[in-house]
């Protein structure tokens, strides 16, 4: 195996169960639920860093990203909003804008976007199977087994080069430097958003090895633009810009003025940006549109026409789902998906600012590898009780027997539910009208929360 490859979990896919039950599927083409099946299967195969087997599939689908253009954000808190502010103002600016997200809420097809419009039923089916093929010819010259965000990614590549994208925004998935997403040539610039430690055992166990991964993105001669970041974080961007000969420019806190906090709206001042407007809540929304900001400031130096009528309207505009956000307000319901000690800092701080003098009770799962017991150290003292759920469908997900454990040492006002179905009907059961309900700690199965939540509701006004 290459020197430059991490591999995080594989499967064989050249076992016949595998390959026999997928083949015979797509005769005759693939419809929308044999697409599904197949990309189901794939996986189960789990991910592997490294951009070998990436350029050699898009290879074999002509290289589609070397006729896009690309705004690339890596980070690791952040990403997904500065993403939902910067696709949105361009699209408000008339551009024809596509966006690849990871993880999704409700749909799959939410993974890939053109002007905020998930991908249809049948391109999907139409690309899968164009990408399977060429897949498949991989692992029959044994030139690679690609996994599932690997595929999404030519998949997305193809679907934007097929809708004439003018511009697309793309974050990536795991760390940045070996990150699938890094085989692209044309970023216009790179985005680094706020940088802590997460996912130490393939990026690094200092905050400056995680910020090398991070900064890998930054190509040669383009425009970036960074958050304002911890000493070590910042100075590893600069030195890698200053070996690229990038330009570079990060968000200045002093600059950011008129600040205006609220659960059904936002503003602040910031440079040459008067009373901006955001609808996303939490305190940590001001800093990433911030960013936004910035990076629309370079964009404009770069020739982009992205007039002030349009970043207004798309600021406003931008929704990013499970961030802080508000899904009943009565009984009064957020959900968030803080997996990691900064992100949990964040939500605390939101909390408390919005939510002051309120009861907390808490919808609490974790993955197995993510830093679980600070998560609960910075969250668990402020909540009255805490129910902990296993996220569904995920074999990296903790058991919430587990997790209860682990809690108990912090807060021993803590039970583990069957279900995030049995959960919520735990939580309603506790609460009054001075109680805020926080489902927590994965993004993975937030969707899946938010519908218990309205099927609890429907089921209590039947």
């Amino acid at each position: 195996m290459p020197a430059n490859i991490v591999t995080i979990k594989r499967m064989d896919y050249n076992k016949p169960d595998f390959n026999g039950a997928v083949s015979a599927q797509i005769g005759a083409g693939m419809n929308y639920e044999e697409a599904r099946e197949y990309l189901d299967q794939v996986s189960k195969g789990g991910s592997v860093l490294g951009l070998d087997n990436m350029r050699e599939l898009l290879k074999r689908l002509g290289n589609p990203q070397d006729s896009l253009k690309f705004v690339h954000i890596s980070g690791t808190n952040g990403k997904g909003s500065v993403l939902a502010y910067l696709s949105t103002v361009f699209k408000e600016a008339g551009y024809r804008t596509g966006r690849y997200i990871s993880p999704t809420l409700f749909s799959y097809r939410e993974k890939i976007q053109v002007n905020e419009k998930f991908i249809g039923r049948e391109d999907l089916s139409r690309l899968t199977e164009k990408v399977k093929a060429a897949a498949e010819e991989m692992q029959n010259c044994a030139a690679g087994d690609p996994t599932i965000f690997e595929i999404e990614t030519a998949l997305a590549f193809l679907y934007f080069v097929e809708q004439k994208c003018d511009i697309v925004i793309l974050e990536t998935g795991l760390g940045g430097a070996l990150d699938a997403t890094n085989v692209i040539t044309t970023p216009v610039m790179e985005v680094i958003a706020s940088i802590s430690m997460d996912h130490m055992e393939f990026l690094g166990d200092t905050l400056g090895k995680i910020a090398y991964q991070k900064a890998g993105i930054i190509k040669p001669d383009t425009s970036v633009v960074s958050a304002m970041q911890q000493p070590e974080a910042m100075e590893v961007i600069c030195n890698v810009c200053r070996e690229r000969d990038c330009t570079f420019q990060a968000v200045d806190p002093e600059q950011i003025k008129d600040i205006s906090y609220g659960y059904e709206g936002q503003s602040f001042s910031y440079k040459n940006w008067e009373n901006i407007k955001i609808s996303l809540m939490g305190s940590y929304q001001i800093k990433n549109a911030v960013l936004a900001l910035e990076a629309i400031n370079a964009l404009r130096k770069l020739g982009y026409d992205l007039k002030d009528r349009a970043v207004y309207q798309g600021m406003k505009k931008a929704i990013w789902k499970g961030r802080f956000t508000l899904i009943s307000k009565d009984p009064v319901i957020l959900m968030d998906g803080a997996h990691n000690p900064a992100a949990a800092e964040e939500l605390v701080r939101s909390l408390k600012l919005y939510y002051a003098g309120k009861k907390f009770y808490y919808i609490f799962g974790m993955f197995r590898d993510k830093d679980y017991a600070q998560v609960i150290r910075l969250t668990a003292p402020m909540a009255e009780h805490i129910i902990t759920v296993q996220t569904p469908g995920n074999p990296r997900a903790l058991p919430a027997a587990e997790l209860k454990e682990a809690v108990a040492e912090v807060n021993p006002s803590v039970e583990a539910a069957e279900s995030l179905h049995m959960a919520v009907n735990q939580v309603m059961e506790r609460i009054d009208s001075d109680s805020v309900v926080v489902i927590f700690g994965s993004l993975s199965f937030l969707g899946e929360a938010e519908m218990a939540v309205n099927r609890y509701k429907m089921e209590v006004n039947d």
